[in-house]
């Protein structure tokens, strides 16, 4: 079985509400790093911080963070 990653689409979803990641950081109370850190994949954000920022975003949860499966070549 492959290992699976979060990933998300924050980036997209904040720039369609223009945003910069400091306004969002600001919103959700974290910091602009902690934002960039999360669109880059980076960072896998905890629930909590991932439901704030989809509340944030007027977004469902499972429309900014889905699963991907990671090929493994093995």
């Amino acid at each position: 079985m492959n290992p699976i990653q979060l990933k998300n689409r924050l980036k997209v979803a904040r720039a369609e509400k223009n945003l910069s990641q400091e306004e969002l950081a600001i919103l959700a109370g974290v910091t602009r790093q902690t934002i960039s850190s999360i669109e880059t994949g980076q960072y896998c954000p905890s629930a909590k911080v991932a439901l704030i920022l989809s509340k944030k975003l007027n977004k469902k949860f499972e429309d900014l963070f889905y699963f991907e499966e990671v090929e493994n070549n093995d």
